[in-house]
């Protein structure tokens, strides 16, 4: 059957590498129907979003009925929010989430991930409905009470699109009746932090549960039944949006190698301050797949008088200034196994000696690296102009 293809715009003047030029039409073999043609290249966030927005309005025109839009990636990737920001450009669009056909009749040792949880009966009834051009039923699923509550009535959007968005929205169960199959992955740590505090609130979990669910039941079930379907993707989404934005006020670090000594420390230092001391022992984890002579994300595992901590933190250069994000749970040891688990490997350990100068506005603080015998001296706190301040005192600790 000869393949008939469009691309929806007809000017003789369309410059190559445009936006709306790069989705194509064909029709899908023993169909009336058209799909786009799967795009080769990975898209950022905001490219893939336009590229989606381009592709429901050519379906659209070219199909009858229903257009369904299937979004699919692990947990915590963005795909709740991939599909709200569609939802805002093109409110007339219906969203149907697949958390909420969860069936906990079929829940097995806690784990939300088992494909076998998913009410398939419901869903395909109604797909079917809206298919038909009826209102169905959606329900609704509670997580903390881990229970159905209800149900609501979902009309056929004046669109006709219809966004199901799940980590199984690519199921073989659902591809064939996908008009638009778009699949959405996290960055380096994006997943994990994006699930951690996702579950906090929905489930009101510990961070280390949390991570102990992630590494033995989440990561299996997506090497098992989420990455291959993701590989039937017509556009592939990578989410880079810093995970790290917005939860916390960022620290801002001026680090220097130069000798400081006690005396020029406290001259700089409030009357109020606190000196103190302590040691550290940092476990850096290098992500999985990441190279270790490139890699600028290593996931760092304190151990601070037998009490560990899991820290998330980017560093971004603003000169003279580090500023960086950060996130820490307190965990147990035993989470090193999980992340393991998860593909992280040991990339280092440094025992880190510290001298600590700090009052409620900054906190000056001399190192030393026992493994690398290096010593500096670093400026940290949240008001960037005081940190300023202090680091060019007399004693020009920058």
């Amino acid at each position: 059957m000869a393949q008939d293809t469009s691309s929806g715009a007809d000017s003789p003047r369309r410059r190559p590498g445009l936006l709306r030029d790069q989705v194509q039409l064909v029709k899908k073999k023993d169909s009336d129907r058209y799909e786009i043609v799967p795009i080769e290249d990975t898209l950022s966030f905001e490219k893939g979003f336009f590229i989606v927005i381009r592709a429901c309005q050519l379906l659209a025109q070219k199909n009858h009925g229903i257009i369904l839009v299937g979004v699919a990636g692990p947990s915590g990737a963005g795909k709740t929010v991939f599909t709200e920001k569609v939802l805002n450009f093109m409110p007339s669009i219906a969203v149907i989430t697949m958390d909420n056909y969860n069936d906990s009749s079929r829940i097995i040792d806690g784990n939300f991930d088992d494909p076998r949880l998913t009410d398939y009966d419901t869903l395909l009834e109604n797909i079917r409905g809206l298919k038909e051009g009826k209102a169905v039923q959606v329900p609704i699923y509670d997580f903390k009470s881990s229970s159905r509550i209800g149900y609501r009535t979902l009309e056929v959007p004046s669109s006709r699109i219809v966004i199901i968005e799940g980590i199984y929205a690519l199921s073989e169960k659902l591809r064939p009746l996908i008009d638009l199959r778009v699949s959405v992955t996290g960055g380096v740590h994006f997943d994990l932090v994006k699930r951690v505090f996702r579950d906090i609130q929905r489930v009101g979990q510990e961070p280390e549960e949390i991570i102990h669910q992630i590494s033995e039941t989440v990561y299996p079930m997506y090497k098992a039944f989420i990455e291959p379907d993701l590989q039937t993707a017509h556009i592939k989404i990578i989410n880079k949006f810093n995970p790290f934005t917005g939860f916390q006020n960022p620290t801002y670090i001026l680090k220097s190698t130069r000798p400081v000594t006690v005396d020029e420390i406290k001259a700089v230092m409030s009357k109020e301050h606190t000196e103190t001391t302590e040691e550290t022992y940092d476990i850096y984890l290098l992500p999985p797949g990441e190279d270790p002579d490139a890699c600028q994300s290593y996931l760092r595992m304190r151990n601070r008088d037998g009490k560990y901590n899991l820290m998330f933190e980017e560093w971004v250069t603003d000169s003279p200034f580090i500023i960086s994000p950060r996130i820490t749970f307190e965990v147990s040891v035993r989470l090193l196994g999980g992340l393991m688990a998860l593909g992280y490997t040991i990339a280092t350990i440094l025992k880190r000696s510290s001298h600590i100068f700090y009052d409620d506005r900054v906190c000056v603080k001399t190192d030393w690296l026992e493994q690398l015998n290096r010593k500096y001296v670093q400026v940290q706190g949240r008001d960037r102009l005081y940190v300023k301040y202090v680091g060019e005192q007399p004693c020009q600790m920058i």
